[in-house]
Parts: C-alpha cells; sequence; structure tokens
C-alpha cells in the first residue's frame, strides 16, 4: 500500500534484471503516470492528489522512473536518457497494457511528447496528457536552483519553494519532507546527481537552455497541455507555441500555479484531464 495514496497498491517486476516499482489503481481502459525527475520524486510524490480521482474511471498505472523512487537506483552515463526510456518501454512491453492513455508532468511529459513526435520508442499511445512538459527549457535562476541538492531538508524545501506559486504548499509534508526522506535514501542522491554530470570533454554541459529540436508537428494523438502561468521554470507562453505546433492539440493554463499543476490545484487539474479523456 502507497503511503499518501491508500488505494493504490505498491508492486514490483524484474524488468531486464532491474527491480521495478508501480503503483496500481482501479478498473477500466489503461492510464500511465508518469513523474517528473527532480530530487526525491515518485509516481507516489508527483501523482498524490490525483491517483485515486483517476482510478474512478481508469486502471491506472504509474510507475517509478529507473533512478527513481523504489525503482533500483542505476544511472548510464553511456545511454543516459536512452537508457531510461528503454527500460520505460520495457516495462510497457511487460505489462502488456494495449492503447493507452499517458500522462506526464515535466520531465515524464517532456519525454512522453517526445517519445510520441519521434516513434523511435514503441509506446501503445491512445491520448496524452503533457503537464509543464516539452518546448525550450531554459537555464535560468530558478532551474539552477533546482539542479543541487544538500541533502538537508532546508534544501528540499528551496528547491521546492520553485516548483510551486503558492508557497504556503511548502508546509505540507508530502511536498518537501517526504521528498527529502526519499532523495536522501540509499543511492538516490547519486542516480539523480549523475544526470547533471558531463566530462570536460562534451561541450553542452546541460540538459538545460539548449535548442529543443523535437519534431511536435509529428504527433498524431489527442493531446492535452497543462501549464502554471507562474511557472518559473519555464518561459512564458511556452506552452501556447506548443498547442500551436501540436495538431489539434488543446490548451489549459492554470492562473497562479507553478510548475507542479497537479499537486497545486488539484480540483481544476483532475477535472479538465477527465473531461478531455471522455470526449475521446
Amino acid at each position: 500500500m502507497s503511503r499518501y495514496i491508500p488505494r493504490a497498491k505498491g508492486r514490483y517486476l524484474r524488468i531486464d534484471g532491474i527491480r521495478t516499482h508501480y503503483l496500481e489503481c482501479g478498473d477500466g481502459p489503461p492510464l500511465v503516470l508518469l513523474h517528473d525527475g527532480s530530487y526525491g520524486s515518485s509516481a507516489e510524490l508527483s501523482w498524490y492528489q490525483n491517483l485515486e480521482t483517476f482510478a474512478g474511471e481508469y486502471r491506472v498505472i504509474a510507475p517509478d522512473w529507473l533512478g527513481f523512487g523504489e525503482t533500483d537506483k542505476l544511472h548510464d552515463f553511456g545511454g543516459g536518457r536512452a537508457r531510461r526510456l528503454w527500460h520505460m518501454t520495457r516495462f510497457l512491453e511487460v505489462m502488456d497494457l494495449g492503447a493507452a492513455v499517458f500522462c506526464g508532468v515535466s520531465m515524464g511529459a517532456t519525454l512522453l511528447l517526445n517519445v510520441a513526435a519521434t516513434g523511435e520508442y514503441q509506446w501503445p499511445i491512445r491520448a496524452i496528457v503533457s503537464t509543464s512538459g516539452g518546448g525550450f527549457v531554459p537555464l535560468n535562476e530558478a532551474r539552477i536552483a533546482t539542479l543541487d541538492f544538500d541533502c538537508s531538508l532546508e534544501g528540499m524545501r528551496r528547491i521546492v519553494s520553485h516548483f510551486v506559486y503558492d508557497q504556503a504548499l511548502l508546509d505540507d509534508e508530502r511536498l518537501v519532507k517526504a521528498r527529502f526522506e526519499a532523495a536522501i535514501l540509499p543511492g538516490a542522491w547519486e542516480a539523480v546527481a549523475a544526470t547533471r554530470f558531463k566530462s570536460p570533454l562534451v561541450a553542452e554541459r546541460s540538459d538545460f537552455g539548449q535548442q529543443d529540436t523535437t519534431v511536435y508537428e509529428r504527433i498524431d494523438v489527442p493531446t492535452l497541455l497543462v501549464a502554471g502561468a507562474k511557472d518559473s521554470l519555464r518561459e512564458p507562453g511556452y506552452a501556447d507555441d506548443l498547442a500551436k505546433r501540436i495538431p489539434g492539440a488543446e490548451l489549459l493554463v492554470l492562473p497562479d500555479c507553478g510548475h507542479l499543476p497537479q499537486i497545486e490545484h488539484p480540483v481544476l487539474f483532475n477535472q479538465a484531464v477527465l473531461e478531455f479523456l471522455r470526449k475521446l
């Protein structure tokens, strides 16, 4: 049982030798939730405000990415993002869900849009909900502040302060204390910090601040984009540009909201997602 999502059942699979954790809840068509990539993140701590509501109409599957949550703390220094995507691809193959709705936030949403646009990985994507993902990701002051973690509770509080517009949310133990506890588990810091490492021989030293070359025009499934109007990690209007590039995409911009709309405004978020999915 999940600590913060009582109805969700925690399960494990061995995927090519990698112990892989996921949450499962509900019955119905499959809905896959993909969490963000910050220190201490996991399926549980990204979707605790949403999973049970979605489970009223869907069979919800929420895996922990490679290196996160209760999945093995591994990082491929040669493959990086490619290994993470391949591991998720194999997870989906083993689960054999059939055509599914995919909903991602931040890193999870960006990787989801990339997969849908390139077709490099065979995911059974029926529809997409992208939250705070895709487009150019600036290496601004707020982003830089989230990239280093000193393994202190106050350090996690500083990081999360850039994720939400409403700073009162920092008093919610699920948002700060729980992420802190998850981020200091054996191997957790190393697995996330490793994604920031670059050899001196590599000219581009960051995944952020680089040109976005994804051809979003190739996405051919129904897509809902959700963004926070006060997202300090993104440039104003980035979601409007994405909506213009993805054929038929719908866009929801939530006012007084930062980088985690599914946590800051869960009622509005859950309602919007379910209304979008009911039209499929």
